[in-house]
């Protein structure tokens, strides 16, 4: 559990605004504007209650914040756990800006959370407080104005409830108010596999750019979750060599390569990838040292810092988790000559991918996976080659590069409306 040690000893909203500042600042952008972007638009928490199988009631914290809406509707997912905080949540709809900024979606950002194990708590528990959770923040939540999205410990289950407690308050369906939602009831055919997906056409892209071939590529991860192991997946049918990969439990190394697919019947069975067959077992931090040609952070933000960035090992770090690099961390990336594809490029495929459910839920007529791939791989491609540009004019590294051309789109959706009244 070291890197979620590491995690809480960054401030994540410190970290966005740092981020934030550095762009702010080569962009030459006013100091009015950045009073305005620097803080979220609105923050709201909840404290509600909910009665628990043994009858006891317990009161859980929960928040909703919206960073900017200058561009379009918020977007962003919620996360339960217990380590989630406000500053955490800051930081998430600020990077849900810059992310749906950078890819050009019609979005601003936001995020939501609430503290709990959701690992404590049995179907039922989850389901009350989803739905009670969903009523408190029914205010700010709207298929025109704030659309939620799963996140850590949250899925399409979740979303599942969300629209329906939503829908009864409007007393019809309202599809359109969730993403990352069960086919059923209107989600997008290749919704699951996006994040990770995105990862991997940015990644060919940033190979290209380095003149190094994706086959034979040597993949290390952190974090087998759906991000996770769905990267693994897609890298290893690319031609890719997965490495190693771990969980919050710990990590598995093998040099001959280890299969996808195997290590996740293993974690289903197990609770882990850790105890894999013919592996090596690894420290959870370790995964992020090994020597390999691609890094994927698929976990949680804070985990490459000063204290480990001399370390990394990989000749591409891609972020498909948001913020697992802080900014001094990035500075000796940079330098040690390592490419890292910032968080807000990296892994927008999730967001691009529920603003195609969104459109498909509004018009009531939905698309082939084919036809949405092909969707999110012109959108990717775009964005890459627009960050990398800006890059080479610019002389300076992916994410500040990134954080420039989205924030200047922002700036500008801001300053064109102006300030009400």
């Amino acid at each position: 559990m070291h890197d979620v040690v590491m995690a809480a000893q960054v401030n994540p909203y410190h970290m966005a605004v740092q981020q934030f500042e550095l762009a702010a600042e080569k962009l030459g952008l006013s100091e009015d504007m950045r009073e305005i972007l620097r803080r979220p638009k609105r923050e709201l928490i909840v404290n509600f209650p909910v009665r628990l199988d043994n009858g006891h009631i317990k009161t859980f914290i929960g928040y909703r914040v919206q960073h900017n809406v200058s561009r379009g509707p918020a977007k962003g997912g919620i996360r339960y756990s217990p380590a989630v905080t406000l500053d955490e949540v800051k930081a998430l709809a600020m990077w849900m800006t810059w992310k749906c900024a950078v890819v050009g979606i019609p979005y601003g950002g936001a995020k939501g959370g609430v503290i709990c194990d959701p690992k404590s708590m049995n179907t039922a528990e989850l389901e009350r407080m989803t739905r009670r959770y969903t009523s408190e923040i029914a205010i700010m939540i709207g298929p025109h104005s704030d659309i939620p999205a799963p996140d850590v410990n949250t899925n399409a289950q979740v979303m599942a409830w969300i629209m329906d407690t939503y829908s009864m308050h409007e007393g019809f369906s309202v599809p359109a108010v969730v993403t990352g939602k069960p086919l059923s009831i209107g989600g997008s055919e290749g919704r699951n596999e996006a994040t990770a997906t995105g990862v991997l056409f940015v990644t060919r892209q940033a190979a290209k750019r380095i003149d190094m071939p994706l086959r034979g590529a040597r993949v290390s991860i952190q974090g087998y979750g759906n991000a996770g192991a769905t990267a693994a997946r897609l890298f290893h049918n690319e031609g890719c060599k997965i490495i190693a990969v771990s969980d919050t439990r710990g990590g598995i190394y093998s040099e001959s390569g280890l299969d996808p697919a195997t290590v996740v019947r293993h974690k289903q069975e197990r609770g882990s990838v850790v105890g894999f067959p013919r592996a090596q077992t690894l420290h959870v931090q370790d995964v992020l040292e090994v020597p390999c040609d691609i890094l994927i952070p698929a976990a949680t933000e804070g985990v490459i810092t000063v204290a480990n960035a001399e370390k990394v090992q990989a000749r591409i770090v891609a972020e498909a988790a948001n913020g697992p690099t802080t900014p001094e961390a990035d500075a000796i990336l940079f330098k040690r000559g390592i490419l890292v594809i910032p968080d807000i490029l990296a892994n927008a495929g999730g967001v691009t991918v529920s603003y195609f459910e969104w459109v498909q839920d509004l018009q009531s007529f939905f698309w082939g996976v084919e036809e949405i791939t092909q969707r999110l791989e012109v959108i990717m491609n775009r964005s890459f080659t627009a960050v990398a540009e800006k890059a080479d004019h610019y002389h300076c590294d992916l994410r500040l590069a990134a954080n420039m051309l989205a924030i200047a789109r922002v700036a500008e959706a801001t300053q064109m409306r102006g300030i009400y009244p």
